[in-house]
């Protein structure tokens, strides 16, 4: 990659529908990182190739932005199969899967995204899908109620979540494949697919501003791509080149700080310590006094707060660690114990 950033006129043209899937994997060899869960699938595959036979249910977990819909799509790819992709939330009825199961083709992958989303009942008529290739029907009601099964095509359920804990026991013990769980990248890595993404954007960074991105990305894929889409708009904005003063300039505007806190990470930080002297404080509290709710605060950033040693949950509620307030650039309780 040349260090002579384009000036913005330069940069080419990807349009805007296409942008996301443009910089979706679509080889093996470009996916970075998950190098145990990739040959794992490597042999799964193959070797259902040499029985030829349809590959087993594939479970996937992990934080959101770490590539299981991509893996799925290069499993799919991998087999030469047709994806036929739908969500836990969009199957509300039983009727809702035994419409996507009975319209499935020899050889299909079908891919449930959000698979926990589930409820017990639609789950309960998967089982006999995944385990045996049937579908229980039930006609009429009461007395007169009897079961029709129905023969499904031979295909692949590929199911993706970001909380396995909400699956239940006898659902996952049929992903006879194997459950895979997806761990956050490397800042190489994460280098790797930025310089990728760059390439298909048309973009010419250097290796300073690319690590500058990279540092900020939460070590998700997901995130490093928002990033070098939100750079690459404000250098065409300001006419400038994708170089580390640019790139800086750009995340600072965007409230993203060197090790990737956003400002409601921050806001939370500075709640525990300024509000609740550092904490323990209950999450029902912490909830109230940032006007944010419980399960924002839980899912979406405390993971990352607490990855970095920024937040402890304890049983008596959140503390604010030491490396928090050196953060925040305030003393620690310690500190100031030593100062008095």
């Amino acid at each position: 990659m040349s260090n002579k950033p384009k000036k913005a006129s330069e940069f080419s043209e990807v349009s805007l529908r296409s942008l996301d899937q443009a910089l979706r994997p679509s080889a093996w060899r470009e996916y970075v990182g998950q190098q145990v869960i990739k040959e794992n699938l490597r042999i799964l595959i193959a070797a259902a190739k040499k029985r030829k036979q349809q590959p087993e249910h594939i479970l996937l977990y992990g934080p959101p932005g770490l590539g299981k819909t991509t893996l799925a799509h290069l499993i799919t790819s991998e087999i030469g199969a047709n994806l036929r992709p739908t969500s836990g939330p969009a199957i509300e009825r039983v009727g809702d899967l035994a419409s996507i199961l009975t319209n499935l083709s020899p050889g299909d992958v079908l891919f449930i995204d959000e698979v926990h989303r589930l409820n017990k009942t639609i789950e309960e008529v998967l089982y006999p899908a995944m385990e045996s290739g049937v579908l229980d029907i039930v006609i009429g009601k009461g007395p007169s109620a009897r079961t029709v099964q129905l023969e499904l095509p031979a295909f692949t359920l590929i199911a993706a979540t970001t909380r396995i804990s909400l699956l239940s026991s006898p659902l996952r013990s049929r992903f006879s494949g194997g459950m895979f769980r997806l761990s956050y990248y490397t800042n190489d890595e994460i280098q790797q697919i930025l310089r990728r993404s760059a390439e298909i954007l048309g973009i010419e960074i250097g290796e300073g501003a690319t690590k500058e991105i990279a540092r900020r990305s939460r070590f998700t894929p997901r995130t490093a791509n928002y990033l070098i889409k939100r750079c690459r708009d404000f250098a065409q904005v300001s006419e400038g080149s994708m170089d580390v003063p640019t790139v800086k300039e750009a995340l600072t505007l965007l409230e993203i700080d060197e090790t990737g806190l956003s400002k409601s990470d921050r806001d939370i930080l500075a709640a525990i310590i300024e509000k609740f002297g550092g904490g323990p404080v209950g999450l029902k509290t912490l909830a109230a006094a940032l006007s944010e709710e419980e399960a924002t605060i839980e899912e979406v950033y405390e993971p990352y707060l607490m990855q970095m040693g920024l937040l402890e949950r304890t049983p008596r509620g959140r503390v604010a660690t030491a490396r928090a307030y050196k953060h925040l650039g305030l003393e620690s309780p310690r500190q100031q114990n030593k100062l008095v």
